[in-house]
């Protein structure tokens, strides 16, 4: 049975790609796809094969098995047009000019040089660089000399945008920055994929997530269903010997002992199947607890990254 057509407004797939650097899986039959017009985490510690599968997708790398698809086509010179592509590894002529390389890289995409100029000008106006618009790269902060590849990146308004680690060496006021910049990439109506290892980024900005660990995809999902994966609970202290968990079982609540203490007895309450942290404090205060403190626990990003990939990250540790 012959596989389904690509779909030509889906930005970015990959169909069962795998990648092998001298025998070995560095992409095990990874899938997933980047549908139009969202913002796509891309997950996974150092050495998960996130680049791999990145420049797999924009046809440098060709899979050893599988498939990749750029709007519904094998990638080429055409439709990477529509691509904005910031590798993890940064460079740019470092006696080029900020306006300079921003104007090159847009020609190198198909603008002509004036608009490419114009362009360039708008941006670094408009993104805090105006001063340094006739300074050399050379002449540049790491962290400026960072900003100006990513305005080179979007500087002929991609399709496409595929951000591999764009916060890594940005200081707090620069990843703001960064963040607002590809809110407003979005909301013009880009495709946004980008890879971090800084979870409050994905959580903050994501519609969906793609989790992988040693090659291989962990999680699919949108932000909701990552954190589903781990559970909310509640914490409850009561005071003398009440039994908070014969209490809560009548209203259907599960919660567990925990230890005793001089502040009295600690309870967590699993909330596993929907419920409310407020439902459960009702229900205890319904039932006559004498509660002494109340704490509810959701779970992070973080957290569930962990759940998945822990152990991988136990291994780059110990490599």
């Amino acid at each position: 049975m012959n596989s389904p057509l690509p779909d030509t407004q889906t930005p970015l797939e990959l169909r069962c790609a795998s990648k092998f650097f001298k025998g070995k899986a560095a992409v095990n039959q990874v899938s997933f796809s980047a549908p139009k017009g969202e913002i796509l985490g891309f997950l996974g510690p150092n050495g998960a094969g996130k680049s791999t599968s990145l420049r797999m997708a924009l046809g440098v790398l060709a899979p050893d098995d599988g498939e990749a698809y750029l709007f519904g086509e094998k990638p080429n010179l055409k439709n990477l047009h529509r691509v904005g592509f910031l590798p993890e590894e940064r460079g740019l002529y470092r006696k080029m000019t900020t306006r300079g390389i921003i104007s090159y890289y847009g020609r190198l995409k198909g603008m002509d040089r004036k608009t490419s100029l114009l362009r360039a000008d708008e941006m670094l106006e408009r993104y805090g660089l105006g001063k340094q618009i006739k300074s050399k790269i050379s002449d540049l902060s790491k962290g400026m000399a960072q900003k100006v590849q990513i305005l080179a990146t979007l500087v002929h308004k991609p399709d496409l945008i595929i951000l591999d680690e764009p916060f890594s060496g940005l200081d707090p006021v620069n990843q703001h920055d960064l963040e607002m910049l590809i809110r407003e990439e979005h909301e013009r109506g880009a495709t946004i994929i980008f890879s971090t290892h800084v979870m409050e980024h994905a959580e903050r900005l994501c519609d969906r997530l793609v989790i992988i660990g040693k090659g291989e995809k962990r999680f699919d999902g949108t932000i909701d269903e990552a954190m589903s994966l781990i559970p909310e609970t509640a914490d409850i202290s009561t005071e003398g010997d009440f039994d908070l968990h014969a209490a809560l079982e009548k209203s259907g609540f599960t919660s567990e002992y925990d230890k005793t203490d001089e502040n009295g007895k600690h309870w967590r309450i699993d909330l596993s199947h929907g419920e409310r942290a407020q439902d459960v404090l009702r229900a205890a205060i319904n039932a006559g607890a004498p509660i002494t403190s109340f704490t509810p626990h959701r779970a992070k990003l973080r957290d569930v990254f962990v759940s998945l990939v822990g152990e991988d990250l136990n291994d780059e540790e110990t490599a």
